[in-house]
């Protein structure tokens, strides 16, 4: 959905969630629908009840999860259960005691380990819940070699359980990423390499759908946007209720992803700036007259 702006151009929910782009994620837009959003939006509504949400970044130095993925994730969420999904969340021990003090939601904690026990792990959590729809929000996926690779391209499969193994099925799928190596971006992986020199080792775990943005947390708001329109009432955080979040997130010990300092950022931006895409959203969906 679009609307224009003070002179008269049209804006859309994918301009929002592309702006500022400092990895270069927006060369690959025109290999992905002009609405993707919107598509990932329609693929949840096709598929009912049940929801896993998985997110959570390694950091190395600091050792801890980045500011980046639980809060957009706790949004996405929380948008799910008022349309009458159950969700539950998916982590390892990195991230976990980050999603636990967000949510009042289950938690699982999946467990680093070999590949045979991950797979095995992954089998037990989807017989469990029995998932209609899963989500990955910010989450390191699998490089060809069954690697976790930073955006440095350092090497971080020590400190990552392989949750790409919930993917490994027919379930529909969303992912969300802005980097080139999160779950999801499989879907373009021969693409990324020309497209975000950057990254000649990108994920190859792919999803039935893919939502690119400049920081993950605002394509997990474009989703919720997205959601909006479809059910006609506005799922989006407020503004405040988002601003907590992110700073609880710092508060437990979660770290910027580019500074890899504990301060009240998420990938370089301040609160302010995360906080300006989310009103943004919000005033699109004014616009479209999509009541609260």
């Amino acid at each position: 959905m679009k609307l224009k702006d003070e002179i008269g151009l049209e804006t859309t929910i994918e301009d929002i969630i592309l702006e500022n782009d400092k990895r270069t994620i927006s060369n690959l837009r025109p290999l992905l629908e002009k609405n993707y959003c919107e598509q990932a939006a329609e693929l949840i509504f096709s598929n009912p009840k049940k929801a896993i949400i998985t997110t959570g970044f390694f950091i190395t130095g600091p050792n801890k999860p980045e500011t980046d993925g639980p809060s957009g994730a706790i949004a996405l969420g929380n948008s799910l259960e008022s349309i009458g999904f159950h969700v539950t969340y998916v982590t390892d021990e990195i991230s976990s005691f980050v999603i636990k003090n967000l949510t009042n939601a289950e938690v699982i904690e999946f467990p680093i380990t070999n590949h045979e026990s991950s797979k095995t792990f992954s089998k037990k959590i989807l017989h469990s819940i029995q998932p209609s729809i899963l989500i990955s929000i910010e989450r390191c996926g699998f490089t060809l070699e069954k690697k976790y690779k930073n955006m440095a391209g350092l090497d971080i499969s020590e400190n990552n359980a392989k949750i790409d193994y919930l993917f490994k099925n027919k379930i529909p799928s969303i992912g969300i990423g802005d980097g080139g190596n999160e779950i999801g971006m499989g879907n373009l992986k021969t693409n990324i390499p020309i497209l975000m020199p950057k990254v000649q080792e990108p994920c190859v775990t792919q999803t039935s759908k893919l939502i690119i943005s400049s920081v993950s947390n605002w394509g997990g708001y474009g989703l919720i946007a997205a959601l909006s329109i479809k059910s006609n009432k506005n799922l989006l955080p407020s503004l405040g209720d988002e601003t907590i979040r992110i700073n609880k997130s710092v508060e437990l010990g979660a770290v910027d992803g580019f500074s890899k300092k504990n301060i009240n950022k998420v990938d370089s931006f301040t609160i302010e700036e995360n906080i300006n895409k989310l009103e943004k959203l919000h005033q699109l969906l004014k616009t479209l007259k999509i009541p609260n």
